[in-house]
């Protein structure tokens, strides 16, 4: 990890308040959970080159989160760029949430794990489009993405993230 700019980043990200990222292809995965967990994260598009990421980076007044030392190593980067390790999900949040700290639980499943954007309740119509059994849990508990239209549920896979993020927190 680049000490200098891990901590740079972090001192940008409290004052900055409501922390947003961005994060690498290689760190897809990571990008997902930050969004279950409620936080505003891009994920850089396939081929989407350094400079481009690191000038979105700066545009949008997001911490950039990436496995690329050399990234790290530009001028532009400082304050801006949090070098994570490639070896495991578990690893990698551990050493963000050591970056910047991190509220596993901030605002979970709010935001779309597919294009970032907000959820809102769904409708009866969209609801009326789940299995049955989705359909029985509750109308509190049914959103829809604002973005893309794909409807969330509390099923096995939010079951299986909230565990992941509850483990994460535990860790701290």
């Amino acid at each position: 990890m680049s000490r200098q700019g891990d901590s740079a980043a972090a001192t940008v990200a409290m004052t900055i308040g409501a922390v947003k990222f961005l994060c690498d292809g290689m760190l897809t995965r990571l990008g997902r959970f930050l969004r279950a967990a409620g936080y505003d994260t891009e994920i850089a598009g396939p081929g989407e080159h350094d400079g481009a990421l690191l000038a979105r980076a700066i545009h949008e007044d997001r911490l950039l989160l990436t496995c690329d030392r050399e990234l790290a190593q530009r001028r532009a980067a400082e304050g801006r760029v949090i070098v994570l390790p490639s070896n495991g999900l578990d690893r990698t949040a551990r050493a963000l949430d050591a970056a910047v700290p991190i509220d596993w639980f901030r605002a979970p499943f709010t935001r779309c794990l597919v294009d970032n954007s907000p959820l809102r309740p769904a409708t009866p119509e969209e609801r009326d489009r789940l299995p049955t059994r989705a359909r029985e849990i509750g109308d509190d508990d049914i959103f829809t993405c604002s973005q893309c239209s794909r409807v969330y549920w509390p099923g096995s896979h939010v079951r299986r993230i909230r565990q992941r993020l509850a483990e994460w927190s535990r860790s701290k």
